[in-house]
């Protein structure tokens, strides 16, 4: 998010130097400089033993399974952020969470953070933001995410052998 307009009071902001981050927006007022931000996602492969977690959302892509994901909120760190969005999504939980690595879509101004998790216990139940939600083949998964392309290099990762102490 680039900064036009203080949150704050509103007000116009200013261009300030900021030693090696060059031009800031700042408000002389509030005395507080607001670094462009872009906003927290994580995106999750939810394994059990070789079967990975694919949902099928079609606001986020129409004919393409995907990764559990979801928004950071204030106030939670990104682990809990994925012990959250797969029990609400899925509702089943997981344990054994791996960071993995960020990625970033230019186009929503998203920053994932990219996470493995591995199955502890729960049957799934699908949320309503979810029309479809199943276990698939580890081997077979990017065949089923075709536009999905940060969820791909997630699973290529896990392909590679990142995965192994999970099987």
């Amino acid at each position: 998010m680039k900064y036009e307009y203080c949150p704050k009071c509103g007000k116009k902001l200013q261009i300030k130097f900021s030693f090696d981050e060059g031009g800031v927006p700042y408000c002389e007022d509030d005395d507080i400089m607001y670094f462009d931000t872009p906003k927290p996602c994580i995106i999750v492969a939810v394994l059990k033993d070789s079967k990975i977690l694919l949902l099928k959302q079609s606001y986020i892509y129409k004919d393409c399974k995907v990764l559990v994901s979801g928004y950071v909120t204030n106030g939670e760190t990104a682990e809990e952020t994925v012990y959250r969005e797969v029990k609400e999504e899925t509702g089943i939980s997981v344990g054994s969470i791996k960071y993995l690595g960020s990625e970033y879509l230019p186009s929503k101004e998203i920053i994932m953070l990219t996470f493995m998790a591995q199955y502890i216990d729960g049957e799934i139940i699908k949320s309503s933001e979810v029309e479809w939600v199943e276990w698939g083949n580890l081997e077979d998964a990017l065949n089923e995410m075709k536009d999905d392309e940060i969820g791909k290099r997630v699973v290529r990762k896990l392909l590679r052998g990142v995965s192994s102490e999970y099987r």
